[in-house]
């Protein structure tokens, strides 16, 4: 029951009015209030404006350290002074080797994988030791002139702040899937503020986790979050869109086909980059090789990108860096398309120096810079046409729409940033056209299918044959320390229906111990503390129903199976499916609940 609801149900308890008529109808709007009120999102309106505050404040002060001061000034040094470039990136990648050998656990877990890995692994949960060092060698990384933007800390900022802000409020009744929603309600905020695109944060956390669906239920706080972090970042740092340019203001009906066949181009070229990137990737972790030298190494060639083009096109274009500038001068100035063809080449070999030997960062800008720059080529050498700008904003959205598997962030993203949204309808077809050329490629290794995706080759298998018979159940007198000592410590579960006079009335889980102080723990008893909305769902109803039904967030971790009458024949659970739906597993469940 959510906090609104249990006010109401106190407002409205029949047993405070004395006349029957009074009685009769404070039930039935006791009744309304509670289906209204049965989500408990309401908390989302003062946790998701602190997570945007802290956000945009940490993500104004990455902006100001690394945009505004080392790559204002290392860019017009590395033009003026050609060689410096690669021992400039040797050492900058050097200080990111030695800050993640020995300053983190893990040097290979940083930036948005960490975070995408957190929400599907790890129940939202970053380790917070090595929180400011992360940044640091984010610092490190791009300061010197990693061929990367300001998106990965800054995702990863967010997302931490989020999993961290939860260890801190959770007294106040949070529970653990919130932590996942705060995660990724943190990201997308990062993604909000760096980028001065709100929408394309809100986006952006509910394409993140998953490749072909979007994280539904964290709507409303990534919604509040995105858009308090860009206005914190906006008050300080202003709010003009960071590539602002009036270019293009319509499109011809030619210009749509045209969108779809470069969007193809673009989607091949993505899933070429993606998959190399990944095999790049997975030697470079295992090489045998200190993870300061490999980095070394990748500054080194990351540098030899940048020298071999400006002795090519002396100018101000150059493929390493944040590229801020690059994309505006892409989307202003129409290049020789050999040159923008060059560019784009180097950017995407230096992008996977740069990452691939495990620099702190992300890709988003590279890949959109790298499309910005093949679409502003094809529209000059192939159509002749002086709208170069509308095709370099089809190829940054079908490059990113690709690479991350995000088209509907590809097109806000394109629109927001740029200013330009007679963009819009043509991205989206050459973003529509790119994710699907692409397949699965993804630039990240820890983005998902969603699980519903699998019930296509499990349509027709009864909830009976996957739920768990065996049920091990708590009575609601049961003391709460009798249940920590001797139910939760002996039993293999995470979660334990809840009975009284032998029926089912809720739930607890093994969490329900963290909210209650231990003092506490000999009066309590568990039918308080349990949750008391549970579910039903016949036996012989499709699983399909059944993860449908474990989806809802008022539903709990479990359903309880009945049979004809009411009779519990037994429980399931979201990894009692999960578990029949690989081979041979549908057996009748035994599983952990």
């Amino acid at each position: 029951m959510s906090v609104m609801a249990k006010i109401f149900a106190r407002i409205f308890d029949s047993e405070r009015f004395n006349y029957p008529l009074l009685r009769r109808y404070s039930t039935l709007i006791h009744e309304d209030l509670s289906a209204t009120y049965s989500r408990d999102i309401q908390k989302w309106l003062l946790i998701a404006p602190i997570i945007g505050v802290v956000t945009g404040l940490v993500i104004t002060l990455i902006t100001l350290v690394i945009l505004n001061t080392i790559w204002a000034r290392m860019l017009p040094f590395y033009l003026r002074h050609h060689w410096t470039i690669i021992p400039g990136l040797a050492i900058g990648f050097f200080l990111t080797g030695v800050i993640m050998q020995y300053r983190t656990r893990d040097p290979n877990e940083h930036s948005s994988e960490e975070i995408i890995r957190s929400y599907h692994e790890h129940q939202g949960d970053i380790a917070m030791k090595p929180f400011w060092w992360k940044l640091l060698a984010a610092v490190t990384t791009v300061g010197s002139g990693g061929s990367a933007a300001l998106e990965g800390p800054s995702i990863y900022a967010g997302g931490a702040i989020g999993s961290w802000l939860w260890t801190k409020l959770a007294r106040f009744g949070l529970t653990p899937r919130d932590r996942r929603l705060m995660l990724i309600s943190g990201a997308g905020a990062g993604m909000a503020a760096v980028f001065r695109a709100p929408l394309t944060g809100l986006v952006f956390a509910l394409e993140m986790p998953y490749k072909d669906d979007l994280a539904h239920e964290a709507l409303l706080p990534s919604l509040i979050a995105a858009v308090v972090s860009y206005a914190t970042l906006a008050s300080i740092l202003g709010p003009a869109p960071l590539f602002g340019f009036a270019g293009s203001t319509t499109f011809r009906t030619a210009d749509i086909f045209w969108s779809a066949i470069l969007g193809l181009g673009c989607g091949l070229i993505s899933m070429v980059f993606t998959i190399t990137f990944r095999r790049a990737r997975h030697f470079a972790i295992h090489a045998p090789l200190p993870h300061t030298l490999k980095l070394v190494i990748g500054g080194v060639l990351t540098g030899v990108c940048g020298v071999i083009f400006v002795a090519a096109f002396p100018g101000g274009l150059i493929p390493i860096g944040t590229n801020y500038e690059a994309v505006r001068d892409v989307l202003a100035h129409p290049y020789p398309p050999g040159e923008l063809c060059t560019f784009a080449f180097l950017k995407l070999c230096a992008t996977l120096f740069s990452l691939g030997a495990g620099g702190v960062s992300a890709m988003f800008v590279p890949l959109f810079l790298t499309g910005g720059a093949l679409g502003s080529a094809f529209a000059q050498a192939i159509l002749h046409t002086p709208a170069f700008d509308l095709y370099a904003a089809v190829g940054m959205a079908s490059f990113i729409a690709a690479g991350y598997k995000a088209p509907l962030t590809a097109v806000i993203f394109v629109a927001e940033t740029t200013g330009g949204h007679a963009y819009i309808i043509p991205s989206l077809i050459g973003a529509a056209c790119a994710y699907a050329i692409s397949g699965e490629a993804s630039a990240s290794g820890d983005q998902r299918m969603h699980e519903m995706v699998k019930l296509s080759s499990f349509a027709g298998v009864a909830v009976r044959e996957v739920m768990q018979r065996h049920v091990v159940s708590v009575s609601a007198d049961t003391t709460i320390r009798d249940f920590a000592t001797s139910v939760a410590a002996t039993a293999q579960h995470t979660i334990f229906p809840v009975s009284e006079d032998g029926k089912p009335i809720g739930t607890i889980g093994v969490w329900a111990l963290g909210a209650i102080a231990p003092e506490q723990w000999e009066s309590t008893h568990v039918g308080e503390a349990a949750h008391r909305q549970i579910a039903t769902i016949a036996g012989d109803r499709d699983v399909a129903e059944a993860l449908r039904m474990l989806a809802r967030e008022d539903s709990g971790r479990i359903l309880f199976v009945t049979a004809a009458g009411g009779v519990i024949e037994g429980i399931v659970t979201r990894s009692d499916i999960l578990r029949a739906l690989q081979p041979g597993g549908a057996n009748g469940g035994n599983g952990d609940h």
